[in-house]
């Protein structure tokens, strides 16, 4: 594909009117072997894209390029990204928890590109529901992840397939080690945006609990910051469920984000948390890295990482590219503080104002039970809620749209009317289920 092409869409889908340096050299370069080293945010998944489409041609059949990430979540982005790009090929998306039978059907038109995780990818090239062995471009999507969560074993079996690659690119948010020993990447050229990325605005500040429960101190804290979303990281999944409880109980709204959810639930809370409906996210490092995430306020470790390199990518999720951002550590009497933790300041208590709530939500998340599989589209949502709804295009947030279902954000005062006046009326002349989505 021509490089003016897609930029044209990509300002026109996406609204990247203007690429930032590290998607400029992308776009440039020749090499048939890059390494690009990048942070969560920068914009790479744009970036490799427009290296990766200029190397395919018109839809022809067959399965020209597979980008492999490690998450179901990042998957789902990085499609969202290629798609309307690639307008003109066909993109699939393949991870767990999706439904086989759809991802069978899927393919009843052989696609162009496939974005997969890589145990989704080797459990179809086994059930021999698909053939990458035309596959010529391979994107490996943060590769470290994907080393860090054990998926080499995944991933080696599938190179082996793929022998006519004359395109690889391996994308990483920290230099590499060493290059992956099942794939030629002699002579790749690298990339690096890790200290040359535009760098944000971070404030590192102390909080101390009076208590050795932290829970209390908080609560303390989130109701008296500025309203904003807010990811509280904790060490471990119990912690996370009783951290999550303890917020709910106190009518704060938060949503839960841990390894131990089916993926089902994981992507609801990051639906919910982008959406303004849960702007406070209690998580374990899992939504540390990978996650489609952006415009993230504050940072608030309930307890310190275990690891320098973790205390770096938690803290990397706000004050991203330019922006400022804030990241609080709770510290209960006599805690152990590493080295690598540091603070610019102490937090000092700011007196509750009346009629300040602190981290709030005005949004709440209606759920419809159709989606892409029965010809709904993000144009008909909207015009089901402003001709039925009677709401203004104005007051509509963002709206998402699944296989089978579909999820848009409202005003938080209109929902429990929306779904009164429109549980009679239909949607594209089908009679469609609808309600207020709950965390």
């Amino acid at each position: 594909m021509d490089t003016k092409l897609i930029e044209m869409r990509l300002a026109d889908k996406l609204g990247i009117s203007h690429l930032n340096d590290m998607q400029q050299m992308m776009a440039a370069t020749k090499a048939s072997r890059i390494v690009l080293l990048s942070p969560t945010g920068s914009g790479k998944t744009a970036a490799f894209t427009l290296r990766l489409l200029r190397n395919l041609t018109t839809s022809h059949g067959a399965i020209q390029a597979i980008i492999i990430a490690p998450s179901r979540e990042l998957v789902l982005q990085i499609a969202s990204v290629v798609r309307p790009v690639a307008a003109g090929l066909k993109t699939v998306a393949f991870y767990g928890g999706h439904n086989m039978a759809d991802e069978v059907k899927s393919l009843s038109v052989t696609p162009d590109i496939i974005v997969a995780t890589p145990g989704r990818l080797l459990d179809h090239i086994q059930r021999q529901t698909l053939d990458v062995v035309t596959a010529t471009s391979l994107v490996l999507d943060e590769y470290d992840k994907s080393l860090e969560l054990g998926f080499q074993d995944e991933m080696r079996r599938i190179a082996r397939r793929l022998g006519r690659l004359n395109l690889v690119v391996l994308t990483s948010a920290t230099p590499l080690d060493e290059m992956p020993a099942f794939i030629p990447m002699e002579g790749a050229e690298t990339i690096d945006y890790t200290g040359g990325a535009k760098a944000g605005r971070l404030q590192t500040v102390r909080v101390d609990s009076p208590e050795r429960d932290k829970l209390p101190t908080l609560l303390e804290l989130l109701q008296s910051l500025p309203t904003g979303r807010a990811i509280v990281f904790v060490n471990h999944r119990e912690s996370a469920e009783r951290t999550y409880s303890f917020l709910r109980r106190n009518r704060m709204p938060a949503g839960l984000y841990h390894g131990g959810l089916e993926q089902r639930e994981r992507q609801q809370a990051v639906d919910l948390f982008n959406n303004g409906t849960t702007p406070i996210l209690v998580s374990t490092d899992l939504a540390s890295r990978g996650l489609d995430i952006a415009d993230v306020n504050y940072v608030i470790h309930y307890h310190l990482p275990a690891s320098a390199e973790a205390w770096t990518h938690r803290n990397g999720r706000t004050a991203r590219m330019g922006a400022y951002g804030e990241a609080y550590s709770i510290i209960a009497e006599e805690e152990n503080i590493p080295e690598w933790v540091v603070w610019d300041r102490t937090y000092v208590p700011r007196p509750l104002k009346e009629g300040v709530e602190g981290i709030h939500s005005d949004v709440a998340t209606l759920y419809l039970n159709a989606g892409k599989k029965e010809k709904i589209s993000r144009g008909d949502i909207v015009g089901y809620l402003i001709q039925k709804g009677g709401l203004e295009a104005s007051q509509i947030g963002k709206i998402i749209v699944n296989d089978h279902s579909a999820i848009v954000a409202v005003p938080r005062e209109r929902a429990a009317a929306l779904v009164a006046t429109l549980t009679p009326e239909k949607l594209k002349g089908k009679k469609v289920r609808i309600s207020e989505l709950r965390p």
